[in-house]
């Protein structure tokens, strides 16, 4: 398959009192019940911090800044474009959690995540962080 039809999407670790939210998909549609980051695709010309900062007030009704990129990966669904994965620290948000379009949402101490049904090209990053190879600063204690 052509590098150009490679669908980019954007996502958010966002954490509170060391834990990560966590949105499960709705029972219908693409990948029904699995579970996610917050986030979704770019839209051309956008760029991925733009991108994640729209999507996060789409879907959780926060205005969220955006830090660093801390992971990337790419991955083909069967039947699917090739999709590459951009994961982007929360440093912080205004606003209250809404879930607007998930099934739900819920805040997850990083060991826990292992447990839950994960999108296929979220696992590494699910296994890294539940195992604590890979560290967020935002997650390492709880905010007082």
């Amino acid at each position: 398959m052509c590098a150009d039809r490679t669908t980019i999407v954007v996502a958010a670790l966002l954490c509170e009192q060391a834990r990560l939210l966590i949105c499960q998909r709705a029972p219908t549609g693409e990948f029904p019940n699995k579970w996610e980051f917050p986030g979704g695709k770019l839209e051309p010309g956008e760029d991925p911090q733009a991108a994640l900062r729209r999507e996060l007030f789409e879907e959780l009704a926060i205005l969220a800044e955006i830090g660093e990129e801390v992971w990337r990966t790419e991955h083909q669904y069967p039947g699917y474009p090739p999709v590459r994965l951009l994961f982007f620290a929360v440093r912080s948000y205004s606003g209250t959690v809404e879930n607007r379009v998930f099934q739900q949402v819920r805040w997850t101490a990083l060991p826990d995540l292992v447990s839950y049904d994960f999108l296929e090209a979220d696992r590494p990053l699910v296994e890294s962080l539940a195992s604590g190879e890979m560290l967020l600063s935002e997650c390492e204690k709880p905010q007082s």
